[in-house]
């Protein structure tokens, strides 16, 4: 399982290589030359350059801290991934890149992808099937090409964006 926090988890004190294969080194017990290919294959999977591997996570804009996090969630090849508001914090721009990484793992590992947004334009680019949460339960449910035409005032609200409705602001 592969997890994507929303504000990266970075480990600052450790070099990105080490934060991409945090886990799955001492797990495979990989040596040296192994991990740094490893952690070298990964960043070139999320648009990096190998040359950033010493560098530190306070070296890196915020959308490569992003690129480093998505890179050590699916460093291990997971089945599931778990995404936290991947886009948030980024430029519209950083955003897309984030979301056709997302679809591109997904489809490349076969992966089952969960992913919590608020960013509809993402969670439109993303995702086959939607749920709508609120309050911890399920208010909507169904394939993303249907979510617009809910019939229910919350959803209607929420992904239109609309200030007036049920959701108090």
């Amino acid at each position: 399982m592969g997890f994507l926090f929303q504000g990266g988890a970075l480990f600052d004190s450790l070099t990105i290589e080490d934060n991409i294969t945090f886990y799955t080194a001492k797990a495979k017990n990989l040596n040296a030359k192994d991990k740094r290919d490893l952690a070298a294959d990964k960043l070139k999977t999320v648009g990096l350059a190998e040359r950033i591997l010493d560098l530190y996570p306070s070296d890196l804009s915020g959308g490569m801290q992003k690129r480093v996090s998505l890179a050590r969630a699916i460093c291990a090849e997971p089945e599931i991934i778990f995404f936290d508001e991947p886009t948030t914090g980024l430029d519209p721009i950083m955003a897309n890149v984030i979301n056709e990484l997302i679809v591109k793992f997904k489809e490349d590992l076969g992966a089952t992808t969960i992913t919590i947004t608020h960013d509809m334009h993402s969670a439109n680019m993303i995702a086959d099937e939607v749920a709508m949460l609120s309050s911890g339960k399920i208010l909507w449910r169904g394939n993303k090409k249907e979510l617009y035409k809910s019939k229910n005032e919350v959803v209607d609200q929420f992904v239109n964006g609309r200030p007036a409705g049920p959701i108090l602001t």
